[in-house]
């Protein structure tokens, strides 16, 4: 591929980028018209959501790399005011809404710990800004935000990580590298289901809570800027402060909540870093429309036979008496044990400041995280629908269900769109 002069301007690049003329190459800060970072010099970054999450989802961020933060931002200017005095000092310059953050010129490296109806927003924005991303978990609030994020992390050549490290876990037991070096020999021949275990998914602590009152906008909120491409609503504080998690138009409960920190390593583990459940089968109450609640199980299968089945441990049946799954060397004989030992590990997963520094994609890359954002929200929606749907995993809709296809591309309050 042809290298892109440093000298082209940001405006050109996007130009050119949004009729297909770049590869999905990692492009260093310098293509975008900003000056090229030597190595002598701190990399410029920011926070966008100071809250809940955010210092640590910072902290992982500037990892392994030499920054200075120059931005903090929050649709609540407190938060930003108390990061940027935290971790700078005051020094770094504090905003309200990310658009205005994103013109800097000295910016890099973006950190998103915003709820999930923001992230794809933001990240795209980022990207076409020409900044590298850490994302919190979970990546999207429904399919198609995912693909998006996908396609424009490729388009712009920039770093992505997913703010769950799980795969990078490399345990002499039961880490992620073990697990994936035995499925991958395919010595072990009798893995067709793996069971999740029970009570990780938080499913009743994130449960929302209907018709709560509305309430007086704090001052230093724009709410309206936090509702965003979500359908706006009357501000009630539970659907901020973490317990956003309870409602559809945020989130998707401790299901979306934690289920990435469980399923991005297991998908790796599997090889399933790039397709989705063929079928996914619920056992749940019925659901409410606009907060989560609770469920029992949900089996997902795949085109080759396997399946992935998660059980809340919180409500209901159990999905049946087997133990619960996990890959181990006592799985094989003592000969293929040492097989396996013998095996090299797998090409390093990339932690984000390796990538940033070596321009190539992380380990928790966009499509995985897009993979297994999707395992999450085909669940939900095989929850919130209460039945079993056939999905197809290549095109990314569901097979002869226009009823839950509206599901995975729901229309964005104006003027938002991915």
């Amino acid at each position: 591929m042809k290298k892109i002069p440093s000298t082209q301007t940001r405006r050109s690049f996007l130009a050119k980028s949004a009729t297909g003329a770049t590869a999905a190459t990692i492009l260093p800060r310098h293509v975008f018209g900003a000056p090229h970072v030597p190595p002598s010099e701190k990399f410029g970054t920011a926070l966008i959501g100071c809250g809940g999450r955010g210092p640590g989802t910072y902290s992982q961020l500037t990892k392994g790399l030499d920054v200075e933060l120059v931005g903090a931002c929050d649709v609540d200017l407190n938060r930003a005011q108390r990061f940027s005095q935290a971790r700078s000092k005051g020094k770094a310059e504090v905003y309200q809404d990310f658009r205005e953050l994103l013109e800097r010129k000295d910016l890099d490296l973006v950190a998103i710990a915003t709820p999930p109806h923001w992230h794809a927003s933001i990240s795209i924005a980022s990207a076409e800004a020409g900044m590298d991303v850490l994302c919190e978990k979970p990546m999207t609030r429904f399919v198609a935000e995912g693909r998006a994020v996908v396609n424009a992390f490729e388009r712009y050549g920039r770093v992505f990580q997913i703010g769950t490290f799980g795969r990078f876990n490399r345990s002499k037991d039961k880490g992620s590298v073990l697990k994936h070096k035995i499925m991958a020999s395919g010595l072990l021949k009798n893995c067709e289901a793996v069971r999740m275990k029970k009570g990780g998914l938080k499913v009743k602590q994130w449960s929302g809570t209907p018709g709560i009152p509305p309430q007086t906008v704090p001052e230093q909120l724009d709410w309206d800027l936090y509702c965003g491409p979500s359908p706006w609503k009357p501000f009630e504080s539970r659907r901020t402060t973490g317990t956003h998690r309870g409602y559809w138009d945020y989130e998707g409960g401790g299901m979306c909540d934690m289920g990435q920190h469980h399923f991005d390593p297991e998908q790796w583990t599997y090889g399933k870093d790039h397709t989705s459940p063929v079928e996914i089968t619920p056992f749940a109450p019925p659901s409410h429309p606009e907060v989560t609640g609770m469920w029992a199980w949900v089996e997902l299968k795949y085109a080759d036979g396997f399946k992935f089945v998660m059980e809340s441990g919180e409500w209901g049946p159990a999905y049946d008496k087997s133990p619960v799954r996990d890959v181990s060397l006592d799985d094989l004989s003592k000969k293929d044990q040492e097989k396996i030992k013998a095996m090299p590990d797998p090409e390093p997963l990339l932690s984000f400041g390796e990538a940033v520094k070596q321009r190539k994609q992380a380990g928790g890359h966009p499509e995985a995280a897009h993979r297994a954002a999707c395992i999450l929200h085909l669940a939900n929606l095989a929850i919130r629908l209460g039945r079993k749907l056939n999905y197809d995993p290549d095109k990314e809709v569901f097979v002869n269900d226009e009823e839950a296809n509206r599901f995975l591309n729901p229309p964005m309050s104006a003027p938002w769109r991915v």
